[in-house]
């Protein structure tokens, strides 16, 4: 009878046992697989539109066309030195006189309110930045040659890193002395593509997680946006082509350039520069430009804003004397000649 009853409970045994395990699993992928709670996900913008590679150039170029730039400008100046550690020194707010003029001429005078504080220019070969205004170590007449790549200039006008200092108008004037105006030139005088020029183009898709900055934008809102990227490649003779340009175009809407990166022979970023705020710029002649840029120099550790004050007075494709462009240490300020303290520096090192 024993055996009998041994031989019955067995199999219920392992018949619940089947049941139990079956329950708990169904349970876990309902569990696993269930919708509990609804997950924000950035939403893509739209609409996108379609555009070919030739349309793409058409854009750059049309930027491109315009000969000369003369305008009044709010600029915003940011140390990146410290981006490693996640800080960054945003400087005093200045008003800029700005002439720019291709291929890669420019005049610039900068003030806070009615205080002159420095003027630069470059001839499209040689610049010179004269410092007007702070303390004693900071005035001085820097000059230089555009393609040369120099280091970082210190207070006492010798080449070193720069330390950390407060925000300020002698932390503004510091870091000016440290700006290249031919810089600025390459962001707003956007060089135009020549297809017969031996470079090649290719056109790709790139889709981007940005902040939401539309006006009805919740804080911390994210979108999805659109982009086509052209990237301008080397002629690949030596057998390996290099990225010289990347242009970003935001699709949404319409075309629009809203970024170009440039890279040196290492693909390093030499400049990245983003352009917002598109509108009709001009006082007589206009065209359809961004009213505002952001120019970031990585391995010269800054950030530069600069925004029309006034669009509409801006003037468009006058032509000025190549004299317009020239700087004199009228001054008299103490020089700094990059140049020679660069090949001082080789000969000592020999």
């Amino acid at each position: 009878m024993l055996k009998y009853l041994s031989a019955r409970v067995a199999p219920l045994r392992l018949l619940t046992f089947f049941a139990v395990v079956t329950v708990a699993s169904t349970t876990t992928s309902c569990s696993l697989l269930g919708t509990h709670k609804k997950v924000q996900v950035p939403q893509l913008l739209t609409p996108i539109v379609e555009a070919q590679k030739n349309q793409l150039i058409q854009e750059v170029n049309r930027l491109a066309a315009i000969k000369s730039i003369h305008a009044k400008v709010d600029i915003q100046f940011e140390d990146t030195s410290f981006a490693a550690a996640g800080i960054a020194e945003k400087y005093r707010q200045v008003d800029g006189n700005l002439t720019l003029q291709r291929p890669s001429k420019i005049y610039l005078t900068l003030q806070f309110t009615i205080v002159e504080i420095a003027q630069m220019a470059s001839d499209g070969e040689h610049f010179a930045v004269a410092i007007l205004q702070g303390d004693e170590k900071y005035r001085r007449f820097v000059k230089g040659t555009n393609s040369a790549v120099y280091s970082r200039l210190n207070h006492s006008g010798d080449s070193s890193a720069s330390s950390k200092s407060k925000k300020g108008e002698k932390e503004t004037v510091n870091a000016l002395s440290n700006l290249r105006p031919q810089h600025l030139t390459d962001a707003y005088m956007i060089r135009p593509i020549d297809t017969s020029s031996g470079f090649l183009y290719s056109q790709s898709e790139f889709f981007q997680e940005e902040a939401d900055t539309g006006r009805q934008a919740k804080e911390g809102a994210r979108v999805m946006r659109s982009y086509y990227l052209l990237e301008e490649l080397s002629d690949p003779k030596s057998g390996d082509a290099q990225v010289l340009r990347r242009f970003w175009f935001d699709r949404v809407d319409k075309i629009r350039l809203a970024r170009l990166q440039t890279f040196d022979g290492q693909g390093q970023i030499i400049t990245d520069v983003s352009y917002f705020d598109e509108k009709q710029i001009g006082s007589g002649e206009t065209a359809l430009m961004p009213a505002r840029i952001e120019v970031t120099r990585p391995k010269d550790q800054y950030k530069l804003s600069l925004t029309y004050q006034d669009p509409l007075s801006v003037d468009l494709n006058k032509e000025y004397r190549p004299e317009a462009f020239v700087l004199q240490n009228k001054w008299q300020l103490p020089e700094v000649d990059l140049d020679a303290e660069k090949n001082k520096k080789l000969t000592a090192n020999q």
